[in-house]
């Protein structure tokens, strides 16, 4: 049951999430005019077309790489309980909880490094990866619906049976 269209919709809500490491999901400029690009891995600033990691608070950018990957293969193991798909489903809903946590850490985070520069997140601010999440969790959303009706379908052939 692996060639089934829940398998595309975790896969693909995996990629969108593994997108946060291409995509920052915050784009400022400080209080010196330089622009800042804030990923899950560092801010990085351009200065003269060059592009460098700041040293800001290198352990919070540390756990939430470790978080974000750890997130984005997640979908992958879901995957393959495909004979199992109650769990499947609960998996799913864990998922979608722990997307929605990183969703409040990235926001905590950007707000803190914008209130260093005295600045507040806006729409101007807002980068990418901050609609990566929400499109995942849709992704998530369809995958347990094709776990559902399979579910159905199996239940339905299962009455057809004596």
């Amino acid at each position: 049951m692996i060639q089934r269209i829940q398998t595309v919709w975790l896969f693909l809500a995996g990629l969108f999430i593994c997108g946060l490491f291409i995509f920052p999901y915050l784009n400022y400029m400080d209080l010196v005019g330089l622009g800042r690009k804030v990923y899950v891995t560092g801010v990085y600033s351009d200065a003269n077309n060059e592009i460098s990691k700041q040293d800001i608070s290198k352990i919070t950018f540390i756990f939430q790489t470790i978080y974000t990957v750890l997130i984005a293969a997640f979908p992958l193991y879901i995957i393959f309980l495909f004979k199992n798909r109650k769990k499947q489903i609960q998996f799913i809903i864990l998922e979608i909880i722990l997307i929605a946590l990183l969703g409040l850490w990235l926001y905590a985070t950007s707000s803190s490094l914008l209130v260093e520069s005295n600045k507040y997140l806006s729409a101007d601010n807002i980068g990418v990866g901050f609609f990566l999440l929400p499109i995942s969790i849709i992704m998530l959303a369809m995958a347990m619906g094709g776990i559902r009706k399979d579910d159905k379908l199996i239940k339905s052939a299962d009455r057809l049976r004596p």
